[in-house]
């Protein structure tokens, strides 16, 4: 048998960024035929390893998103008719600090936060404004909000009515995953528990009456944003969505009427090849999984189905026209581990929210890799690479470890409530710091290839009249509207948070009348109180 020549290396360990051993050659040995089909299989069959679609995108390209929100709803609105004129193929909402926690832009909470890490939107007013001249039973819209995701989710049914276009019009997705925030972004409002029921509510009604909407989008871009490995992303992802499937499932519902329309947002990092396997090892976990645990009838309720963001934990602040180069190669592994939507991060983002310029560069890297480069002309044209399924199923593997765990500690709500993945998280960032200090990792322009000269580039600045402006329209709302029926509407949610029943039905009744964000989260805060994490040691698992 031939064998692979002996030559000297660098002495360097060479491994992911997961820390998972890369060997010098991958082979036929490390796979065996028997294991094609198995672990394989064909595109747009399980176990989907290559693919949710058989023509995966000879038929149909991924979705370009780019996250936008800044300032006031009018600006914004007339940056997302740019983008779409531009070519961008569907929306993506970013809100700012006071909407995602439910506060108001006048209350003390929120001073110095309105309209800076995204759009500045208090009430179905402010929405109106956002999506004036957008039909929106002609786009796709994301909106990445959770804590205050329903409410956000019911001003959007709600601009739809006044449109004309019916719930069943609209497509798009809403964040809504509260387990990534006690674990990673730490933007939560409630307890774990009533949390939860505000989620099984915006799925079920979803499930009811939007059948073309995401009501989840279960997130390890900010587990993986806040340190996360690739594989401590993927596992901690996949068993949060099993968690949301459970949670449903004790409620008395099917499977099926709910699990095709769940989706994921996976983080894609510069390890190129692990990025790929992650993708590739997700499906192969999520269609085992639901077919082990749910028996689901319908095959869409076992395909995992993704949007992928490139990697603003990646983009510098120095030298930022690198991070062209590294927004273009992260999208191309989205592209290669077939991402059904995907958003490329701007050159500017570690400086600032994204100007003008650096979005359109942004959305051009997706239009070149789309029709310049030929990696949509054949599908999962890195499928059966020696190195490429070794290192799949090595992810596989890590992932099952961490389900172990998770299991142990008797599900993901407890192990947050002992502080489990946030450990995990901390100490893997920890790590890779180290490492950068090290320079056992290399990032271009920060430890290696510096030089003494700041590049000068154009950001944007929020300019300090949008918060005057905000507060000065939310008080003119508040006078303008119908009080009484708000009040009314306001009651009724009171009561139905102190029961069982979905709470959707109420929070639309409280948008249409022209409730805020802080008022209709106020009053959940009185009913269910708010949240503070633990600071027990975790020194006993």
């Amino acid at each position: 048998m031939l064998q692979p020549a002996e030559a000297k290396t660098s002495g360097k360990a060479f491994e992911t960024l997961s820390g998972l051993p890369i060997e010098p050659l991958a082979t036929p040995l490390d796979q065996s035929e028997a294991q094609y089909v198995e672990r394989l299989g064909f595109p747009g069959q399980p176990p989907f390893t290559r693919g949710v679609q058989p023509t995966m995108y000879r038929g149909r390209l991924w979705t370009t998103r780019i996250f936008a929100g800044f300032g006031t709803a009018e600006e914004t609105n007339q940056r997302y008719k740019y983008l779409l004129a531009e070519g961008n193929g569907g929306l993506s909402v970013a809100f700012d600090l006071p909407a995602l926690y439910g506060y108001d832009p006048d209350h003390p909470m929120s001073a110095g936060e309105v309209g800076k890490c995204g759009v500045a939107v208090s009430s179905l007013a402010d929405m109106e404004v956002l999506f004036d001249g957008i039909p929106l039973d002609q786009v796709s819209t994301s909106m990445t909000i959770t804590s205050t995701a329903a409410i956000a989710l019911a001003m959007y049914v709600a601009v739809a009515e006044k449109q004309g276009v019916k719930p069943e019009q609209l497509r798009g997705t809403v964040q809504n995953d509260i387990l990534k925030e006690y674990i990673a972004q730490k933007e939560w409002i409630f307890p774990p528990r009533p949390s939860m029921r505000l989620v099984r509510d915006s799925i079920a009604y979803c499930a009811e009456q939007l059948p073309q909407w995401n009501a989840i989008s279960i997130s390890g871009y900010h587990i993986r944003e806040a340190g996360a490995t690739a594989i401590q992303e993927l596992a901690f992802t996949l068993y949060d969505g099993l968690t949301y499937v459970q949670e449903m499932v004790e409620a008395g519902w099917d499977v099926d009427r709910f699990a095709p329309r769940l989706s994921f947002f996976f983080d894609v990092h510069s390890d190129f090849f692990e990025e790929i396997a992650k993708f590739r090892a997700a499906r192969r976990i999520w269609a085992r999984e639901m077919e082990s645990r749910y028996h689901p009838k319908d095959p869409r309720s076992r395909l995992l189905r993704t949007h992928a963001q490139t990697a603003g934990v990646a983009l510098t602040a120095q030298q930022p026209q690198n991070n062209i180069v590294r927004v273009a190669l992260q999208a191309l592994a989205a592209v290669m581990g077939g991402t059904q939507s995907l958003h490329t991060n701007a050159l500017d983002e570690a400086l600032a929210l994204p100007t003008e310029e650096a979005a359109r560069i942004a959305l051009r890297t997706q239009q070149i890799l789309a029709n310049e480069a030929g990696v949509t002309d054949t599908v999962d044209p890195l499928g059966g690479s020696y190195y490429l399924e070794k290192l799949t199923d090595d992810i596989e593997q890590q992932a099952y470890a961490y389900f172990k765990k998770l299991d142990e500690l008797g599900g993901m709500v407890r192990a947050i409530e002992l502080g489990y993945p946030q450990r995990e998280l901390g100490e893997a960032a920890y790590r890779y710091q180290r490492k950068l200090e090290s320079q056992d990792e290399i990032v271009v322009g920060v430890n290696r290839y510096t030089n003494d000269e700041e590049t000068a580039i154009d950001i944007l600045a929020i300019d300090s009249r949008v918060e005057k402006e905000h507060i000065e329209c939310v008080r003119a709302l508040r006078k303008s509207r119908d009080n009484s029926q708000l009040e009314q509407s306001l009651s009724a949610l009171r009561q139905a948070a102190s029961g069982d029943r979905n709470l959707m039905p109420y929070l639309l009744d409280a948008v249409r009348a022209y409730g805020t964000f802080g008022e209709i989260s106020d009053v959940l805060r009185e009913v269910w109180g708010t949240y503070e994490e633990p600071t027990a040691a975790f020194s006993s698992l």
